[in-house]
């Protein structure tokens, strides 16, 4: 007799990244932790903030696939104050993964935001809540509730691949994705694209009207 499968797959708990490591990514815009990784990092421009403010977080992740939200309903089961949930849907628009009931139970288990490369719906709500929400879009259509889906496990989510304790940062600019691996590496790096932005930004404000950068020559086209 062949079983059938389990409807979902959990991964061991994954050991978050300290608090203090968090806060140090509070305030940074999105586009100076993209250069502090080499200019990678950010997921799909069109995941875009839709509800509330910036978000700090750790990823807690997990895949849903299409018109479907079980995973997502058993992650909130595991969220822990400080995550941000990172919902795969496989780039789904045909349905919203969730509304503002799961939402509002994410915000009180203390969740610190949700980002996924589907759809939400009952913005209004959504609006009232409160949590920071990154999505796609917006779309009445609800979703089904049968699976399978993984909770936990590395994602793919906006083209980057996602593993629950990576640091997620989101502003108006979108949202970006620091590896758990590379949160030392790139703090290190952070602090120095923050002097020098800062210095930049100093001397545009002053007047600048040279690049700060070198350009090469180029050959100039037409009358002399």
């Amino acid at each position: 007799m062949i079983e059938e499968p389990p409807p979902l797959i959990f991964a061991a708990s994954q050991e978050r990244p300290p608090s203090e490591l968090v806060e140090r990514f509070r305030g940074a815009p999105t586009s100076f932790i993209v250069d502090a990784m080499n200019g990678a990092g950010a997921l799909d421009w069109r995941i875009k903030r839709l509800v509330g403010g910036a978000l700090v977080g750790v990823a807690l992740t997990c895949d849903c696939g299409p018109l479907d939200n079980l995973a997502f309903m058993a992650a909130l089961a595991e969220c822990r104050p400080g995550d941000v949930l990172v919902v795969a849907t496989g780039s789904y628009v045909g349905a919203a993964v969730t509304g503002d009931l799961l939402i509002g139970v994410a915000r009180n288990r203390g969740a610190a935001g949700f980002v996924t490369d589907g759809l939400v719906r009952d913005l209004d709500d959504l609006e009232t809540v409160g949590l920071p929400i990154f999505a796609m879009g917006v779309t009445p259509n609800s979703p089904q509730r049968r699976g399978p889906g993984s909770v936990g496990l590395p994602i793919v989510c906006g083209g980057v691949t996602v593993a629950s304790s990576d640091m997620v940062v989101g502003d108006r600019d979108g949202v970006v994705v620091v590896p758990r691996g590379r949160i030392d590496e790139t703090l290190k790096n952070l602090e120095r694209v923050k002097t020098i932005e800062a210095a930049t930004l100093e001397r545009v404000r002053g007047g600048l009207k040279e690049l700060p950068v070198e350009v090469p020559a180029l050959r100039r086209i037409g009358r002399a």
